[in-house]
């Protein structure tokens, strides 16, 4: 046995050829190189205690090489080649046999040959199952491709269900699969508008009410948290909040814009114009009704503003007294045309506006707006007013929304005739408008209730190929506004009947009405408050004097050290035994003497007559309560000792 043998073994497989040239090795083989290595004492030598010192001294010596880094020199490293060792195997498979068996009877074998050829053979050792396999060409590469077939096979089955739902379809993007209402009044809401951040939604209505709501704070009942009427009795025509959300532009019947917070509290009031300048442009502000208006998506403290003196005007929110720009709109032969609509594009380059002769007309704001940058004038029926203007997110497709009964799709690029028109979309209102999607695939518009339908429709029209994606009914009255939000990916509807809908999707959307659906409705304590008229007499007398009223918190301090006002049970017994009447004694005579305190216990189990007559001999010998109030002022009872004779005369017979 060679223990002191350091090698560096021989990659070799195991079969018997290999076994018995490994069996060859010489035992006095040595693996020492130059000066460091070390030649091995025969085994019966190995014992002698000069062998072991310089076993010792050769160890230390190794270790001190391994410290100073110079144990490698002297020794030379084997180099392997791969390919010729795959090529051995490749020949010794043949001779050996697939069975396992047999392998491992080889491998028993080779096992027995000793720990020499077990040292020897240190490092990678090729399979003969895996070379076999390979020359037979039906081992597990076999099971492999058959695998591998039948996880294609998988795969199609798997295709065939993915192509059932696409996801990419534009009518799967449509969140409809659950629905909410929300209760504005009784009249039509004209005006709709979110904030970016998809929290507070802002309804108006013909009824001059502006309602907030607010989804993060609201429950499934789904109310509005205020209502006001910022514009007294003006139909609140068009809202719109800022970008970043904390203002809100409205826009009413009225000649001046107003800006609200998010709280509905005002913070500016545009001024107004005088009516008898026959130059807009040298008036301050608006001096007819206002028809829409939109913030500026750059700049958010700009906004936009249109209104029947046939002018838009911009302002800018730090300067209420007087607008910033004033754009002219014209028609055909340069007389005045109404706008009817208003909006920014994306980036802020252009205002484009809609006019009541049916022309589309826009300006580029880093120009003088003296001439149009586009113009259409023949856009849509001349008399019919364009109740809507919108840019696409991408800013390369404008639509236009009219009361002709058609939606049109414009391309920028080539803006002299539409790319579509859209038809038979009934629409009674000047505010009807239309909504792109988040992702510029389609476009949306409601429509009026015609005659003789039930339901009312919400049409989907794709961008592209201009098909009707979808149509949803919706409610049994009018449509009148549709806002897509990008955010929430959910849809709200402002309704002919003052009801507007929300739609969302339990998976594409987030947020918005799916936090109010969950949260239960708390029905809040009721107060009571009663007010009580105060009369100030300073010179009346204390008697008839009325006390000062006091706060109500001390007021209700003073009532709660009040007993009977704060309804103090009876405090527990501290002593006794039983109910309270039975800790004075079980009769009544027994409560009022414990509460005259005349006695300090009575004994209720004894007889009453024997109590009384106890005391019969001390009060006859030491009178105290009433013989000596009667011996001086009574006179002395004097009793007839004598028989009177009977009155009646004895019966004769």
């Amino acid at each position: 046995m060679n223990k002191g043998k350091i090698t560096f073994g021989k990659i070799q497989l195991k079969t018997t050829t290999t076994a018995a040239s490994a069996n060859d090795v010489p035992e006095s083989s040595t693996s020492g190189f130059g000066s460091f290595g070390r030649s091995e004492a025969p085994p019966e030598t190995a014992g002698s205690s000069s062998d072991i010192d310089r076993i010792s001294s050769d160890l230390e010596n190794s270790r001190m090489q391994e410290l100073m880094g110079i144990s490698g020199f002297g020794r030379k490293a084997k180099q392997f080649d791969i390919n010729e060792m795959i090529q051995k195997a490749k020949q010794n498979a043949p001779r050996a046999e697939v069975d396992t068996n047999a392998i491992q009877d080889a491998s028993d074998k080779e096992s027995s040959n000793g720990e020499e050829s077990e040292a020897e053979q240190i490092g990678p050792m090729p399979s003969l199952m895996a070379a076999a396999a390979e020359q037979d060409g039906s081992g597990k590469v076999k099971g492999k491709k058959e695998r591998k077939v039948d996880s294609d096979e998988d795969s199609d089955d798997d295709d065939d269900d993915d192509d059932d739902f696409d996801e990419d379809a534009p009518i799967n993007k449509i969140p409809n699969s659950h629905e909410v209402e929300m209760r504005h009044g009784s009249k039509a809401i004209i005006s709709l508008a979110a904030d970016s951040s998809g929290v507070r939604l802002a309804s108006g209505s013909v009824d001059y009410n502006l309602n907030f709501w607010d989804f993060s704070g609201m429950d499934k009942s789904m109310k509005s948290f205020r209502t006001l009427q910022p514009c007294e009795n003006h139909p609140i025509r068009d809202l719109h909040y800022s970008g970043t959300g904390d203002m809100i532009l409205v826009v009413s019947g009225s000649s001046q814009a107003k800006v609200l917070d998010r709280d509905g509290f005002e913070k500016m009031e545009c001024v107004k114009g005088d009516q008898y300048i026959t130059d807009m442009i040298k008036t301050k502000g608006h001096v007819a009704g206002l028809t829409a208006g939109c913030w500026n998506f750059i700049n958010k403290d700009e906004f936009l503003t249109s209104a029947m003196d046939s002018t838009l005007r911009t302002w800018v929110f730090a300067r209420s007294k007087e607008q910033k720009n004033v754009i002219k709109t014209r028609a055909q032969g340069g007389l005045k045309t109404i706008p009817t609509t208003c909006t920014y594009n994306r980036d802020a380059t252009l205002i484009a506006a809609g006019c009541s002769d049916g022309s589309i007309q826009t300006w580029d704001t880093r120009k003088m707006f003296v001439n149009t940058t586009h113009c259409v004038r023949d856009a849509h029926t001349k008399g019919s007013d364009i109740s809507s203007v919108l840019f696409s997110y991408a800013g390369q497709i404008l639509a236009t929304r009219s009361t002709d009964e058609t939606l049109k799709l414009w391309d920028l690029r080539a803006f002299k005739k539409p790319l579509h028109v859209f038809e038979n979309l009934f629409s009674r209102y000047d505010t009807t408008d239309c909504c792109f999607s988040p992702d510029d695939t389609m476009i949306l518009t409601g429509e009026s209730l015609p005659k003789g339908q039930k339901l009312s429709n919400l049409y989907f029209f794709d961008t592209k190929t201009f098909e009707t994606v979808s149509k949803i009914p919706i409610t049994d009255s009018h449509i009148i506004r549709a806002h897509w939000h990008p955010k929430l990916n959910q849809i709200f509807i402002g309704c002919g009947n003052g009801i507007i809908r929300g739609l969302y999707d339990e998976k594409r959307s987030m947020r918005g009405a799916k936090l109010c659906v969950v949260r239960t409705y708390r029905k809040r304590k009721d107060m009571e408050m009663v007010g009580a008229a105060q009369v100030i007499t300073p010179h009346a007398l204390p008697m008839f004097r009325q006390e000062k009223s006091r706060s109500h918190r001390k007021k209700l301090e003073k009532d709660r050290l009040d007993p009977v006002k704060s309804k103090r049970p009876d405090l527990p017994i501290t002593s006794g035994q039983g109910g309270r009447v039975a800790s004075s004694g079980g009769t009544l005579s027994s409560y009022v003497i414990r509460n005259l305190g005349l006695s300090k216990r009575v004994e209720d189990d004894q007889d009453p007559r024997e109590a009384i007559l106890k005391y019969a001999k001390e009060a006859a010998e030491n009178p105290y309560w009433i013989a000596p109030a009667y011996s001086k002022t009574q006179p002395k009872p004097i009793f007839n000792t004598e028989d009177e004779p009977d009155s009646k005369k004895p019966k004769t017979e």
